[in-house]
């Protein structure tokens, strides 16, 4: 699973991502985003793009003349059952503060 994490690591592939997130975009777009954002060539961002296909966290296919890519998210659920197994660490501290909200909440309608 580090191998997952090293590769989301890079900001330029957490930002593909991001745009991808919303669904499919075709190369020329993430490019022009990208290169305009980080200051990188169109050959740098396509290696990332290739980094993120051949890692299994963004699929592409050809629409003509354009190559499409768009999220795959068989990865991403790895990553969330990895991420599944420490949630009883904080999720019991958010179930605590909820209830601190919800007291704090009664107090000042009851006048406290």
């Amino acid at each position: 699973m580090s191998h997952a994490f090293d590769i989301l690591g890079d900001p330029v592939r957490r930002r593909i991502l991001e745009l991808l997130a919303n669904g499919a975009r075709a190369s020329g777009e993430i490019v022009d985003v990208i290169a305009a954002e980080f200051g990188i060539s169109q050959p740098a961002v396509s290696q990332h793009l290739r980094i993120l296909r051949d890692s299994g966290f963004a699929t592409s296919e050809a629409d003509g003349r354009r190559r499409l890519y768009a999220v795959a998210p068989a990865r991403f659920d790895e990553i969330d059952a990895w991420i599944q197994r420490f949630r009883r660490t904080w999720e019991p501290r958010f179930e605590a503060l909820a209830t601190e909200v919800k007291r704090g909440k009664k107090a000042r309608r009851d006048g406290n």
